[in-house]
């Protein structure tokens, strides 16, 4: 028996790269698929590769970064399979540029379809999800640019972090009506790898990510909500916000006390020298 049989799956920007091989992953166990893609020949191509293996999968083309088209999008899964038990948002786009050569049109697209996007998609499915009692999972895409930070991705890093809060947010809202919401934080050769040696494409190959995906939709996972794991390159693992122990103050705190405090190491947390951790394993210092 696969993984998830019966399952009713909707995967966004799935046309093409890690959505596509989402999308083939969920079928091959066992999910019925809408295919959501600005590009319908994208999706109706996704869409053929899954028939042609002897699943089921439907297009759709609908904006999700629109109201109309978050509720489109749960219209074409109900219409077509009766039900929705699955969401990842997974669509995205890129407008890289230091802060000050970024022009507003940058920041809008990619606050549009990184985080309007993960509004309006994801109400109308939680809505359905809550309403008909039956549960799901809701599997949201971040990025290390929004955990670490990267250079000319202001933009990027911004909506990535906030997928994190939405979705810690949302696990709390969905966990007494069985609704789980995991993020994801993929790393995969893509065509903006192209340049990069064959070795890298291998080891960071676009379908070594879609088994912790299926990890966390399966019952596999059991009642696990509100994480977020990392996944590339033949390495996985959860990634979490902590504070340090900290430093009790006096009463009369002063910013020389807090200096002297940190500088003691009561505040911020060590320093590693000479060993780091990269987003996706360890590796030896630089």
């Amino acid at each position: 028996m696969s993984l998830i049989d019966g399952k009713i799956a909707i995967v966004t920007g799935a046309g093409a790269g890690l959505g596509r091989s989402y999308a083939l992953a969920l079928a091959r166990e066992g999910a019925a698929v809408v295919v959501n893609d600005f590009s319908g020949d994208a999706a109706d191509e996704t869409v053929k590769l899954i028939v042609d293996e002897g699943g089921r999968a439907i297009a759709n083309v609908a904006d999700v970064g629109t109201s109309k088209g978050g509720n489109a999008l749960l219209q074409t899964a109900l219409d077509g399979f009766g039900r929705v038990d699955i969401l990842v948002n997974n669509a995205g786009i890129l407008r890289d540029a230091s802060l000050v050569k970024m022009e507003e049109s940058q920041w809008d697209a990619v606050m549009h379809v990184h985080v309007k996007a993960l509004y309006t998609a994801t109400r109308p499915v939680f809505a359905w999800m809550k309403e008909n009692g039956g549960g799901g999972v809701i599997v949201n895409t971040t990025s290390t640019a929004g955990i670490r930070g990267n250079f000319g991705q202001t933009n990027y890093g911004a909506a990535k972090c906030g997928v994190i809060g939405f979705s810690t947010s949302l696990a709390i809202e969905g966990k007494k009506y069985g609704i789980r919401v995991w993020n994801i934080g993929p790393a995969a050769a893509t065509a903006l790898t192209a340049h990069m040696p064959e070795e890298y494409q291998r080891q960071f190959h676009i379908d070594r990510v879609a088994p912790t995906l299926l990890y966390m939709v399966s019952d596999l996972s059991g009642d696990q909500t509100g994480k977020t794991l990392l996944a590339g390159g033949g390495w996985i693992g959860e990634v979490r916000f902590e504070a340090t122990e900290g430093y009790v103050p006096t009463e009369t705190i002063t910013p020389q006390e807090i200096a002297e405090a940190a500088g003691a190491g009561k505040i911020f947390f060590p320093e590693r020298p000479g060993k780091w951790v990269t987003a996706y394993g360890p590796q030896n210092g630089e």
